[in-house]
């Protein structure tokens, strides 16, 4: 069996080379990677995480745990500034969703995770944690990278093939009723612990710290069909319909029999997308649209195109905006880029371009060719880039949201 726990000083994050960890980890076994990012110094501090929880677009979350009645407390933001002085020295833990959406330098970190595709990564969760602060013994349906930023944090898991998944009925947090932890660590600053999808597992915090949770997109199998079945049924063909050409006088006037069951089976048959294209770019558009949790505004800008490749000619940059997500796929009739649940004929070359660069420079915005270039100025209109002079400095830092306060922005 491949070891539980591994020391990747040598060769980081992981430890061993993408394939050798997709081949034996991921969606198998938990590993615990000690050293994941040696040295490594957090791009926020708690400071910043509870003023980010007090904006009214962020998704936060307080847990409080009394432990002498076992009772659980949740609360969701946005929060008052003048709550956490005001906050017990232990057994609290808060939560921000997003974080990479704010902050450029905590975005930076998921360059680190370019083994998996991109579409595949949901966000970077942040929390921070008083001593003795948790969430409880809980399980998740996706995977994730538990990566120690500032102090310490204990974490149990239960890797054993059956583990109890029963949860408890009195608190409104998702908690295991039974916990049976087979391994027990302690992370510090730099460690990093990965857990596929079902791993019941228990982090406490050992003294004040933040840890960053890297979650998956995972659509449940009721996700998929509903949002298909959805499409198939807006695209749906009116005329399509029930039908009984070969009706005879029936038995009984209120029984429906075998042949009525047929035809009803006959008439969903004729919805099925057995077109791999229509499949394709069903599951682009959802996947790039699939728990966004912000929404893309277009701003008021009103310079041309004319300026804005001039601009791009002299040193301006066009930045992404944090909520647009963007895929692209290869197909029998051409490529195509997906973004925030669009898709958009593209030459292959140009879609993996555009897909792939949060930042497009002058250089990157002339090799796209005129089809590329097309797009990424309609994209700029509707609100998925903004136009960084080279006076603005760089797009991230000091903690600082890299989205500019201009009505362009969720």
């Amino acid at each position: 069996m491949p070891p539980v726990e591994i020391d990747a000083s040598a060769l980081p994050p992981l430890g061993m080379p993408p394939a050798d960890f997709l081949r034996d980890y991921w969606q198998k076994r938990p590993l615990l990677i000690r050293n994941a990012f040696p040295g490594f110094v957090s791009p926020i501090e708690p400071e910043d995480l509870a003023g980010l929880a007090c904006e009214e677009m962020a998704l936060s979350r307080i847990v409080s745990h009394d432990r002498d009645r076992d009772h659980w407390r949740l609360r969701t933001g946005p929060f008052r500034e003048d709550e956490f002085p005001g906050m017990p020295h232990q057994d609290w833990t808060l939560l921000v969703q997003d974080v990479d959406k704010w902050d450029a330098d905590v975005a930076a970190l998921l360059d680190c995770f370019d083994f998996l595709p991109r579409w595949r990564i949901d966000d970077i969760m942040v929390s921070f944690a008083a001593p003795g602060g948790s969430v409880g013994a809980h399980v998740d349906q996706y995977d994730v990278f538990l990566l120690q930023a500032q102090g310490r944090r204990r974490w149990q898991i239960d890797a054993s093939e059956s583990p109890s998944l029963t949860f408890r009925r009195d608190v409104e947090l998702k908690l295991l009723q039974r916990f049976s932890p087979t391994h027990d660590w302690v992370l510090g600053p730099g460690d990093m612990l990965y857990l596929p999808p079902g791993v019941p597992h228990h982090g406490v915090a050992e003294d004040a710290c933040l840890t960053f949770s890297v979650g998956m997109r995972a659509p449940s199998a009721a996700e998929l069909l509903g949002d298909f079945v959805d499409t198939l049924a807006a695209e749906a063909d009116e005329a399509l319909r029930y039908r009984d050409p070969d009706l005879e006088p029936p038995r009984d006037p209120a029984e429906i029999d075998v042949a009525a069951m047929n035809r009803a089976v006959e008439a969903l048959n004729m919805l099925r997308m057995n077109d791999p294209e229509r499949l394709g770019d069903w599951f682009g558009r959802f996947i790039t649209l699939y728990r966004s949790s912000g929404e893309v505004i277009a701003g008021e800008n009103g310079r041309s195109r004319i300026e804005i490749e001039w601009d791009l000619q002299h040193g301006a940059r066009l930045v992404r905006h944090p909520w647009s997500r963007m895929a692209w796929r290869k197909g029998g009739r051409g490529s195509r880029l997906y973004v925030n649940g669009h898709a958009i004929a593209l030459p292959a070359r140009a879609a993996a371009r555009v897909a792939n660069s949060r930042v497009l420079d002058g250089d990157d915005y002339a090799a796209l060719g005129q089809a590329g270039q097309d797009c990424v100025f309609e994209l700029y209109r509707t609100g998925h880039y903004h136009l960084q002079m080279d006076a603005d400095g760089d797009d991230g830092g000091n903690g600082a949201t890299w989205w500019p306060e201009d009505g362009s922005g969720q």
